[in-house]
């Protein structure tokens, strides 16, 4: 296997589960965004973005997917539910709600303020940020009386939707829009960045840093 990744790049996702499981897999770490700055990685991934992951025959592009596609073709459901269990629907929810939800408000705010900083564009982008911390609701309510997410334990969909909080803490999203995490949110991120492999994948850093 092989993985594509810039840090702090939704490719965090697939490495985190990498490390989780303990597979073997080999890494190119890139600045970000790859396309601007590494402009041969278009060969390699015509979109130019992170996650790019090879696993024999199998080409993946999407973080998420990653990692049920490592659950479910290695069996690793120690980091996942099979599909004749009870919470089976809310687990994949919360893989999907990770960035079609979480993820995406946020990617506004990073392009119009860190990646392509747009001052006339920058309210709409505050605007998302709003609606990032909005849409925590639904997670805030879960985790009222949860440690994680499903089967009170660590899955893959924790790696997803942990992600969606540490891009926005990373970003400083709460300060931009004045908003910031609920107690049981912040201390689920905070349970989440003491683990391990977290700790590992978090580390990488490209060539020369």
């Amino acid at each position: 296997m092989k993985l594509w990744h810039c840090r702090g790049a939704r490719s965090l996702r697939a490495l985190w589960a990498l490390e989780e499981m303990g597979m073997d897999y080999e890494l190119e770490v890139m600045p970000f965004p790859p396309r601007m700055f590494n402009k041969d990685y278009i060969e390699t991934n015509v979109i130019g973005t992170v996650p790019y992951f090879v696993d024999g025959e199998v080409r993946m592009t999407e973080s998420s997917g990653i990692c049920q596609y490592l659950v479910e073709r290695y069996q690793r459901y120690d980091f996942g539910l099979k599909a004749e269990h009870a919470e089976y629907g809310d687990y994949l929810n919360w893989l999907f709600h990770s960035d079609a939800t979480l993820t995406f408000p946020q990617t506004i705010a990073m392009r119009y303020f860190h990646l392509e900083p747009t001052p006339e564009k920058q309210p709409v982008a505050i605007d998302y940020g709003k609606w990032f911390y909005a849409r925590l609701r639904l997670l805030d309510q879960h985790l009222a009386d949860r440690e994680y997410l499903v089967d009170n334990r660590f899955t893959v969909a924790d790696i997803a939707v942990g992600y969606a909080l540490y891009l926005a803490d990373t970003l400083k999203l709460g300060e931009m829009v004045g908003r910031e995490f609920t107690p049981q949110v912040s201390d689920y991120l905070a349970r989440l960045r003491e683990r391990p492999a977290f700790q590992r994948a978090d580390a990488f850093d490209e060539p020369g840093k």
